[in-house]
């Protein structure tokens, strides 16, 4: 199980500590406190809530970007055959799905609730695991 601080999960959300306080409050969101009194959310919860909050992906102005784009966000899904793996990110409002080797997710162990980079160039997006998650 991944587990995240409070700062962490509201960075990776794109809301500030309050609002995901407010949410746990509410319910929308579980939280566990471990033996020295300090909360977490657990990153399967994180990823679907993402989803859920992701909202619209289109933006009202163009932006410049790069021919190499990077994204931080939560793996929300993999698939896995013998052979390739589909990942599904959720960074912020843009979803990325990403083919690789089965044996690149094992190693990367890549699971709902991880944190990744979506590393974007032409048509083909990476998965990195940024440091110090």
């Amino acid at each position: 199980m991944t587990r995240y601080r409070v700062g962490q999960a509201a960075n990776l959300l794109g809301v500030s500590v309050d609002t995901l306080r407010r949410w746990a409050s509410a319910g929308r969101i579980e939280t566990t406190v471990s033996s020295d009194g300090r909360r977490y959310y657990d990153g399967a919860d994180l990823a679907k809530l993402a989803v859920e909050i992701a909202g619209d992906a289109t933006t009202g102005q163009p932006r410049a970007q790069s021919a190499r784009n990077r994204f931080v966000g939560i793996v929300t899904r993999v698939v896995r055959d013998q052979v390739v793996a589909q990942v599904e990110i959720q960074a912020g409002p843009h979803r990325f799905v990403s083919l690789i080797t089965s044996e690149a997710a094992d190693e990367l162990r890549l699971a709902p609730g991880v944190v990744v980079d979506a590393v974007v160039k032409a048509t083909n997006v990476g998965v990195e695991i940024p440091s110090p998650f």
